[in-house]
């Protein structure tokens, strides 16, 4: 059921509140409602809004499709999804350095590649299905202020707008998950330290319609290109093709660097395009290397973005988000049942992976592709392309990139 948030309206008992309605607090959502449990769900704003859709995430990885799968809503995914089975590390002077094929694991994985389709197709998806549901009630325009454990349960105070003083109200379920973003009042509410750096360069993002695979003959749908000087991601979704660049610091001022000048100039050194380029969508976005301190503070779980933050080059952040969610809904629901063994594992598991895995992996990707010693690059380069050319060395540098490294099992939903 969805409905406008009300602060007059008498709360109603629920199982689980879940605070946020972008992938992964869709994806929670939907598990626990699909088991039965009846299910609130909170979205500051409008519910399967596509707003700024073009810059956010669009890459999902094998295991992340193995889960939604589960769920019944990986199929609909396709439909407006770009299939994406191999990537290729480039360099902006030597060309092609290594080209990967995720056929490599199809051994491993029912779905040996990356699918492209940006975040809010999901989230559409899932809203859809959530509001066909009996057992859950989703409420837009509902800012949570807070999250607490009393005794039993978890509390959680919502407002019907972003105001201060805008009049709160108490709602109370066994359970709640707080997947509300980068900046989570609920996280800020509970005192949760979030430790890890601020990149010094920006990232700006630009859309284009223009087809990179006509003006660069062999490329292919996910191009990761090293350059010194300016390194960049090129990669195709359903409607654009979607190229991110570094802005350093000597460059911040995001009015320069979203001029359609400036923009047209870093396209044009991609490849040259006589008529040149039209210009769908840009941003410029700061990035950071965060993870929670916890990701549990009693009966209420942290979930994505309010858990941890990376850096887009490898395109994990969404994918270990929509891992925790499904882990997250394992683990209640099997607290539920009486087993409470899941929710000390949601919190040890799910934090390794972001801090030991996801952290160390981006930050390698944007390492690698920034090197700037020469003899440095060329050995890395050298590396690439002995491990493609080597079948085994190739299957395991897929495994890991492709996330099934840190595989959550389509079964359990809980590491494998």
């Amino acid at each position: 059921m969805l409905l406008g948030f009300n602060d007059s309206r008498p709360p109603e008992d629920s199982d689980v509140v879940v605070v946020g309605l972008g992938p992964v607090g869709a994806t929670a959502a939907l598990a626990l409602a699909l088991d039965g449990l009846r299910v609130t769900v909170f979205e500051a704003g409008l519910a399967g809004d596509g707003v700024l859709g073009e810059s956010r995430a669009s890459t999902f990885h094998p295991p992340t499709l193995e889960i939604l799968d589960g769920l019944d809503v990986s199929a609909p995914l396709h439909e407006v999804g770009l299939v994406s089975d191999t990537y290729q590390y480039r360099d902006r002077t030597e060309g092609l350095v290594a080209h990967f094929d995720l056929a490599e694991i199809a051994g491993d994985t029912p779905f040996p590649y990356r699918l492209q389709s940006e975040q809010q197709n999901l989230v559409r998806i899932i809203r859809d299905r959530l509001a066909e549901l009996p057992n859950v009630r989703l409420f837009e325009n509902a800012h949570v202020r807070s999250a607490a454990t009393d005794g039993e349960e978890a509390v959680v105070r919502v407002a019907g707008s972003a105001d201060p003083e805008a009049p709160e109200v108490e709602y109370r379920a066994r359970w709640a998950i707080a997947a509300d973003g980068a900046h989570s009042p609920i996280r800020h509410a509970l005192g949760i330290g979030f430790p890890g750096i601020t990149y010094p360069e920006q990232f700006l993002v630009v859309s284009t319609s223009a087809d990179f695979a006509e003006l660069i003959p062999g490329i292919a749908s996910v191009n990761y290109i090293s350059d010194p000087r300016e390194w960049l991601v090129l990669l195709r979704t359903p409607l654009h093709w979607r190229a991110l660049f570094p802005i350093p610091p000597g460059e911040q001022d995001a009015a320069d660097a979203l001029d359609p000048a400036a923009i047209q100039r870093r396209l044009q050194e991609i490849a040259p395009r006589a008529e040149g380029y039209d210009i769908v969508h840009s941003r410029i976005y700061r990035v950071h290397q965060r993870v929670a301190e916890r990701f549990r503070d009693g009966r209420v779980l942290l979930a994505g973005d309010a858990a941890h933050l990376n850096n887009p080059l490898g395109g994990m952040g969404m994918n270990s988000g929509i891992h925790d969610a499904a882990m997250a809904a394992e683990a209640i629901l099997a607290a539920e049942a009486g087993d409470t063994a899941l929710l000390d594992a949601y919190e040890e598991t799910r934090r390794s992976v972001a801090h030991d895995y996801v952290r160390v992996v981006t930050h390698e990707n944007r390492d690698m592709l920034r090197e700037e010693d020469p003899a440095e690059r060329r050995r890395r380069n050298d590396h690439l392309r002995r491990v493609s050319a080597d079948p085994r060395l190739a299957r395991e540098h897929l495994l890991r990139s492709s996330m099934l490294a840190s595989r959550v099992s389509p079964d359990a939903r809980i590491p494998a």
